[in-house]
């Protein structure tokens, strides 16, 4: 029991060390140009600080174009509060960029596991990728690939 409560004590001082951390580094950017951040840059920031997030490109293969597999994931993804875009590919596989947390990811993953009524997903595909800072918001169907 007590090597629970100090883990959650270090796990707290942590979080809190890096909010500490990220609000010096935005008052020493206010500091050395004399401009606020973006009122939007300054949430993402704050986002990815508090809330670990991480970005993920997933690969769907299957019967999962023309079945409605898109609106399906933009919808999961809005429910699960991810941002990112959804677009096919020209190989007939579905592919999905997502930032959010780990918890989200998994929920996410398990629902492109599953598909859509009409659809019949044989793999799903996982690969980190680079969090792009236009992508930190919103989630949305792309142009196809």
């Amino acid at each position: 029991m007590r090597s629970e409560g100090r883990k959650a004590a270090s796990a707290h001082g942590q979080s809190r060390s890096l909010l500490q951390f990220a609000n010096k580094l935005h008052v020493r950017l206010f500091q050395q140009t004399g401009k606020e951040l973006h009122p939007r840059l300054c949430y993402t920031f704050w986002g990815f600080v508090s809330d670990a997030k991480q970005a993920k490109r997933y690969f769907v293969s299957g019967r999962v174009q023309g079945v409605g597999f898109r609106y399906f994931t933009q919808h999961a993804a809005e429910k699960l509060n991810v941002s990112g875009y959804v677009r096919n590919r020209v190989d007939g596989r579905v592919e999905v960029f997502a930032v959010g947390t780990p918890q989200q990811h998994a929920e996410l993953r398990a629902l492109l596991e599953r598909g859509p009524r009409f659809s019949s997903v044989e793999e799903v595909r996982e690969e980190i990728a680079a969090i792009e800072l236009q992508l930190t918001s919103g989630f949305e169907i792309d142009e196809s690939a």
